[in-house]
């Protein structure tokens, strides 16, 4: 059976004007494309909880962080074994996790008020303690809870089923080697403006004639061309970005994740070794 590919644009309070977006592929047979099928959306944490228990073999990106920096970790006293820390930190309410966070970063020098894990320089990727702009802290604390509750596989993090293979992505991480940091998306329909939808065609062109560091490329229809295009959100560019990181990974050994991993804080597939402190 060929394995399935998904890409996830994840959010802490699916709604639906802001779904948990997961777009899905396959590798054609000469390896080097990526034939987007399908982009569901789920509502709410039931059903994208229901799809994660669906049987593999399936691979997945994720677009929320996977652990924390070890920097934070050791100054707060918190279990320094991912797994233990997961519960801790799955156990805390929003609430606290601002409050212990907010605390932390006061007594820090300007310039330098989040700790940052060893994947995030070379990514660009926003440290994994940070709770607004965006929320991914809270990314981390609903997401992970459910990869968890779901038994999937999180290579050199947690064993799984290894049929149902969860990895972290970031669709900023490609984003930026094709446009830069050019703007391409927006949650404010006001702000969907058409220089960003313009950076969302140059970003898709540049997927489709597999210009990344994955050296894959797109294949779509004109109507999902015109679907990733067109959506001022860019959850469904993002989700296929993610599911494009997966594609990269299936092909790797070891889903391409570099020996130096630091094993508290996780890795961003893709992400160049290079980049660890």
């Amino acid at each position: 059976m060929a394995m399935q590919l998904a890409g996830v644009d994840f959010t802490s309070a699916p709604s639906r004007r802001k779904p948990i977006t997961v777009a899905f592929g396959k590798v054609a047979d000469d390896g080097s494309l990526v034939v987007l099928e399908t982009i569901v959306e789920h509502v709410d944490f039931r059903s994208f909880s229901e799809w994660l228990r669906t049987p593999g073999p399936w691979l997945a990106a994720f677009d929320f962080p996977f652990g924390l920096p070890r920097e934070l970790v050791e100054s707060l006293g918190w279990p320094r074994q991912w797994l233990p820390l997961m519960h801790h930190y799955t156990g805390l309410s929003r609430a606290e996790i601002v409050a212990t966070f907010r605390a932390w970063c006061a007594a820090r020098p300007a310039g330098g008020k989040f700790a940052h894990r060893g994947c995030d320089a070379g990514s660009g990727a926003s440290p994994s303690m940070k709770w607004v702009n965006p929320p991914v802290a809270f990314m981390l604390h609903a997401g992970i809870g459910l990869l968890l509750e779901a038994g999937v596989h999180l290579p050199r993090l947690h064993d799984g089923d290894r049929q149902r293979v969860a990895l972290e992505g970031y669709p900023g991480l490609i984003a930026r080697e094709l446009i830069g940091r050019r703007s391409y998306k927006s949650d404010t329909r006001s702000k969907h403006t058409p220089e960003r939808r313009a950076a969302r065609a140059e970003l898709v062109a540049g997927l489709e004639h597999g210009r990344s560091r994955l050296g894959l490329r797109l294949s779509l229809t004109d109507a999902q061309r015109s679907a990733l295009v067109d959506d001022g959100s860019a959850d469904r560019l993002d989700a296929a970005l993610c599911m494009m990181q997966a594609a990269w990974a299936a092909g790797q050994a070891g889903y391409g994740l570099p020996d130096v991993v630091d094993l508290l804080e996780g890795w961003i597939v893709g992400a160049k070794p290079e980049a660890v402190c």
